[in-house]
This record gives structure tokens, C-alpha cells and sequence, in this order.
């Protein structure tokens, strides 16, 4: 017959076996959340680059009413800037991003500015889908050496729909957004070469 303490035993190894295996589970299923090839071809990153950090973009984008620049007399909203916070995963705040011009900044002090490379339709009502090539960061910290920003997964943000016209040039309007900003940076060369691509 098994003594308690034997019993007890067994009983704390089959509880470790069990949480060795969830948190393994768990490791396995920390990938990278967008596939490259779920992305339309203008905005997938360079071969070269890996994923450095995931945020979420959480905030609004202001819109103004101005003249058409070429039609005469006709007006549009035109895109002035964003306000948003910079989320990790959780929740928590890791950055903001804001313009003009549109920077983003790390909680750490680090920011950078971007170069627009192409947007691609994300439906309607969503402002698209945007690959960006990173400028020089300012300052040392988590923008330090990205190349590419990915927005991905846009929800609202589109220009108002309210009239824009000679009566109200000048005239913002605020309109709340949510987008995911994916950073990346050159991949690094190990023991084995050079990895090369994405590893989506």
C-alpha cells in the first residue's frame, strides 16, 4: 500500500508535469501575429527584417476642412494628425504617437518619423493598411535602429462625412481610431549566417 507521503509526492509531481506542460503550450503559441502572406504584397517588410515589438494604437486622428489643392472651388477634409497611445498586448501603455509630424515615441524617450512606402484598402470605413520606412531615431531606446513600421488591422479613422465646404474651411473634426503598429528591425547575423526574411 502507498504511504501518504509517497502519495503526496506523486501528487506534486503530476501537478509540475501539468504546469510544465501549459506553460510550454503557452511559449508555443507566442507567434508573431499577422502572416506575411495574409498582407497584401505593398506592404509586406523587406526580406532582412524581424519583428522587434507589437503595439496597438488606440486614440483619433484630426481632420480639417480645406480648399481642393486641384480642383478650384471644391473642398475635402484633409488628414492634419494622430493622438493615439501605444499599447502592448496587455493593455499597457508603452508609447503614444502623434503629429504632425506623425512620430512615434516610446515611453523611453526614444521617437523616430517615417517615410510613407505604400497603403493598401482595409474596407470600408477603415483607414488602409500602411508600410513606412523608418527614419533615424532620436534618442536611445526601443525606436533605436527600426527600419519598417506595419499598420496593420485599421478600424475607423476614415475623413468625416459631414460637408466640407467654402462656409467651413478651417473647420476640425476629431474621429477615433484603432490600428496595430508592428515595428521591425534589420535581422541579425548568428553563429550559423545571416537569417534573412521575416519570420511570419
Amino acid at each position: 500500500m502507498m504511504s501518504s507521503t509517497t502519495t503526496a509526492a506523486t501528487s506534486v509531481a503530476s501537478v509540475a508535469s501539468v504546469l510544465a506542460l501549459t506553460l510550454l503550450a503557452a511559449c508555443g503559441s507566442m507567434q508573431p501575429r499577422y502572416s506575411q502572406a495574409m498582407l497584401p504584397a505593398a506592404v509586406q517588410v523587406p526580406a532582412g527584417n524581424r519583428v522587434a515589438m507589437e503595439t496597438v494604437g488606440v486614440g483619433e486622428i484630426t481632420y480639417q476642412c480645406s480648399p481642393r489643392k486641384d480642383m478650384a472651388g471644391q473642398f475635402e477634409w484633409v488628414f492634419v494628425g494622430p493622438d493615439a497611445r501605444l499599447n502592448d498586448r496587455s493593455g499597457k501603455q508603452v508609447g503614444k504617437y502623434y503629429g504632425p509630424p506623425a512620430t512615434w515615441e516610446s515611453m523611453d524617450g526614444s521617437r523616430l518619423t517615417a517615410t510613407q512606402i505604400a497603403v493598401a484598402p482595409n474596407g470600408t470605413g477603415n483607414i488602409p493598411t500602411q508600410l513606412v520606412k523608418a527614419n533615424p531615431a532620436t534618442g536611445r531606446g526601443a525606436m533605436s535602429g527600426v527600419t519598417y513600421i506595419q499598420r496593420v488591422d485599421t478600424k475607423g479613422g476614415v475623413a468625416p462625412t459631414t460637408p466640407c465646404a467654402a462656409d467651413n474651411v478651417g473647420a476640425k473634426q476629431v474621429v477615433q481610431y484603432q490600428a496595430d503598429y508592428i515595428f521591425y528591425k534589420a535581422q541579425v547575423s548568428t553563429s550559423t549566417g545571416s537569417r534573412n526574411g521575416s519570420p511570419y
